[in-house]
């Protein structure tokens, strides 16, 4: 008898694929913040608390050392938007959500198809399903959030080279 581990997790989402996206923005980070990249790993327990089988779970992990701000250059995210799309993913596991693309766009795109594709979004902290409003309502925000840092350091090299040009 299958106990379920969430209540987003259906019969629909376990017969597929767990995909767990590894990312640091740049190489000093892969270095410095091993604490973080080992928590990202750990997410494999986190897919098997939810429901899925170990040979059932991939790690991309191309991506490490990578800015998430475009993702042209960077071949782990577009491996696992290629899974979203085939319907080959039950969910993608990140250790925040909003580490899985800094672009809006990027970030928007990626909503859309595990929408249409019927795969959830998972962190350390919760299961949304973007298929559903008020989930989507909670990504975006967490999106926002987790953009913040990046967005202030841009508004504030704008507004100093504003200040430089006077």
């Amino acid at each position: 008898m299958l106990t379920q581990a969430h209540p987003k997790v259906s019969a629909e989402h376990l017969p597929r694929e767990a995909f767990i996206y590894i990312r640091q923005s740049t190489p000093r980070q892969v270095v410095e913040n091993i604490e973080s990249t080992q928590r990202q790993y750990a997410l494999r327990d986190r897919a098997m608390a939810l429901g899925w089988p170990n040979e059932r779970i991939h790690i991309i992990d191309e991506d490490l050392g990578i800015s998430g701000e475009y993702a042209d250059n960077r071949d782990g995210f577009q491996h696992l938007v290629s899974e979203v799309v085939l319907g080959h993913a039950g969910i993608v596991l990140g250790l925040e959500v909003s580490r899985l693309a800094r672009n809006n766009a990027d970030w928007q795109r990626l909503l859309e198809l595990c929408a249409i594709s019927g795969t959830l979004i998972g962190d350390e902290d919760g299961v949304y399903d973007p298929a559903h409003f008020n989930d989507r309502l909670l990504l975006g925000r967490d999106h926002q959030r987790g953009r913040a840092p990046c967005d202030e350091g841009a508004t504030v090299g704008r507004s100093h080279q504003q200040s430089a040009s006077r």
